[in-house]
């Protein structure tokens, strides 16, 4: 999965929507019902960090697999939202394994 900027991206993306998934289901809940802001700062500068790094390998993916801009929009606007990146995995590995196996 690492041997590819699609495979890569994949990863960093999963990582990266789990994180976004923290950081609305527990860390938030746990600033505003359990008054612990602390929660949200560690675990939003985890996921700013993924953020970015998933910014990178989509950049990285959409040069080496030649996507359009609209392609590489859409999947941008995934990692905007909640379950996006997990949703777009499946296209995601099968669009891998297709370039893999030309």
């Amino acid at each position: 999965m690492w041997s590819t900027p699609i495979g890569r991206l994949r990863v960093v993306g999963l990582a990266e929507g789990v994180s976004y998934l923290v950081l609305l289901g527990v860390a938030m809940p746990l600033k505003y019902f359990a008054n612990m802001p602390q929660a949200v700062k560690v675990v939003g500068w985890i996921h700013g960090g993924l953020f970015v790094l998933f910014c990178v390998a989509l950049l990285l993916a959409m040069l080496s697999a030649r996507w359009s801009i609209l392609r590489a929009a859409a999947v941008l606007l995934a990692a905007l939202l909640p379950f996006g990146t997990i949703a777009i995995d499946g296209r995601l590995r099968r669009e891998d394994q297709a370039l893999r196996s030309t």
